[in-house]
């Protein structure tokens, strides 16, 4: 596996590298092939430290963000949600991890099926606008999110607010 650090507002101590190849390889191996890449992102905030983990495999992307005052305690916690998160989804994304990875033997709580059933369908029409018009339109909507046509790109967008207060915008592209 394949790991990028990278540090905003902070250095990244000379331990940490060799401690976080080591814990992603012990915990994450038995899911993703040696082709996945791992990224991890560290910003230091008010003593605390916020650790992002992405990892990429086979057109799959994994994601989980913690906080913690020990970087070392946020990098376990967001290794296991990616456990989790894959365990809790394991029949939809068997077939795209490693043949292995399912091998073990998990608690019964971890084969449980999740089944999704969608409850309402909903058409709009999309008229292209900017991206502070479209929060704009998401905030008076009492929505989470918005989906719009960006009157720059004429791409279809996602506007969203983050758990941190701030905006963040979805732009698709293709592969």
């Amino acid at each position: 596996m394949k790991v990028t650090i990278t540090a905003r507002k902070m250095q990244v101590p000379q331990s940490f590298p060799e401690y976080a190849e080591k814990r992603l390889d012990s915990k994450l191996s038995k899911f993703f092939g040696d082709e996945a890449d791992a990224k991890i992102t560290m910003t230091e905030h008010k003593d605390q430290i916020i650790l992002e983990l992405t990892v990429r495999y086979n057109n799959m992307i994994y994601r989980a963000e913690r906080t913690a005052e020990d970087k070392n305690d946020a990098l376990d916690s967001t290794i296991d949600k990616i456990i989790r998160q894959i365990r809790k989804n394991k029949t939809k994304i068997e077939k795209r991890l490693k043949d292995t990875a399912f091998k073990e033997s998990y608690g019964d709580s971890v084969d449980e099926q999740v089944d999704y059933e969608v409850i309402k369908h909903k058409t709009f029409v999309m008229r292209p606008m900017d991206i502070d018009e479209a929060i704009l339109q998401m905030n008076m909507l009492g929505h989470s999110f918005f989906m719009f046509c960006n009157a720059k790109t004429g791409g279809t967008n996602v506007v969203y607010k983050r758990e941190d207060g701030n905006y963040a915008v979805l732009e698709p592209t293709m592969e």
